[in-house]
């Protein structure tokens, strides 16, 4: 077995002997069996691995995990739109040495590790917000293997956060209403419905949080621009900035035509400094495909 295959085992052996105990689920076994590698015991000791493959034997068992789950936030961004996320990051800071990178919704940090284990010759800033306990908690057991340091914030994202504005935000939206409205009413895209969209919120928020200059990448729902209140999406992302990418992702990633989702980049742009240019629309091609993929970040090169 190589590395990722022979982690994995030892973590589904760990949270399968909580899950047949009746101790906890098997996401709960999952942070028993994490718990079980950061305090070095025996059987996850001589193993040679790179941070990427431990994060793919992490990966592999929280997502049998959230197979098992009920809740409908226990969900992970493919491992291919996540390095999907990487090239575009690396491709729109490369003149930076280092970056700050914010996920307002980093769930397990599955997407905002995928992309810093990714970034070469940058130095690395990484934060997180997330109001499940089981999941932020799996954040950070990940990124302490990892060796990746990340400071995690365990609220509601959509409340004020301590944390001076970063250089890229990163992140797969939440998509459905905002159960506070009385909250959401402090937002401009409180929207004209009765419960505001927690995506469009969560965009909002995300824009307070970056730098002047700032990039912002987001998977949301392919009809985020023909909704109801795309109208006040589009003022909205006007004023304080602009809209610069829009991908269509492969129909296949997705269970159903309802869950699918495309990706956008924004850029935050308060003081109007930087010159309007067209926004990519682009399709990306099916990930098997290689000439396509080497065509289409060619494309994206280009472009930038």
């Amino acid at each position: 077995m190589n590395a990722v295959e022979q982690y994995f085992t030892k973590l589904n052996t760990a949270a399968e002997q909580i899950e047949n105990s009746g101790q906890g689920t098997y996401l709960e076994g999952v942070v028993f069996g994490l718990e079980r590698w950061l305090l070095g015991s025996e059987e996850f000791t001589g193993i040679e691995a790179s941070r990427e493959e431990k994060r793919r034997a992490i990966q592999l068992a929280i997502l049998k995990g959230m197979r098992k789950s009920s809740q409908p936030n226990h969900q992970m961004t493919p491992d291919a739109l996540g390095m999907l996320v990487a090239f575009l990051v690396q491709e729109l800071t490369e003149q930076q040495s280092s970056v700050r990178i914010f996920d307002p919704a980093i769930g397990t940090g599955n997407l905002l590790f995928t992309v810093a284990n990714h970034l070469e010759g940058k130095e690395v800033g990484l934060y997180g917000s997330e109001i499940d306990e089981l999941l932020i908690q799996l954040a950070s057991q990940t990124a302490e293997l990892l060796n990746q340091p990340v400071e995690l914030f365990l609220q509601d994202s959509l409340r004020p956060l301590l944390l001076d504005p970063v250089d890229v935000v990163v992140s797969d939206l939440p998509v459905g209403y905002y159960p506070d409205d009385e909250h959401a009413e402090t937002f401009e895209l409180r929207g004209s419905e009765q419960h505001a969209y927690a995506h469009h919120l969560f965009l909002e928020q995300s824009m307070n949080y970056t730098k002047d200059g700032g990039t912002l990448i987001f998977f949301v729902p392919t009809n985020l621009f023909s909704s109801k209140e795309a109208q006040n999406l589009h003022t909205f992302i006007s004023k304080v900035g602009q809209l610069e990418a829009v991908f269509q992702l492969p129909k296949e990633l997705f269970k159903s035509e309802a869950s699918a989702k495309a990706l956008i980049v924004l850029r935050k742009d308060m003081e109007k400094t930087r010159p309007k240019r067209d926004v990519l629309l682009a399709q990306v091609p099916t990930l098997s495909n290689k000439k396509g993929m080497e065509l289409f970040f060619e494309k994206v090169r280009q472009w930038k």
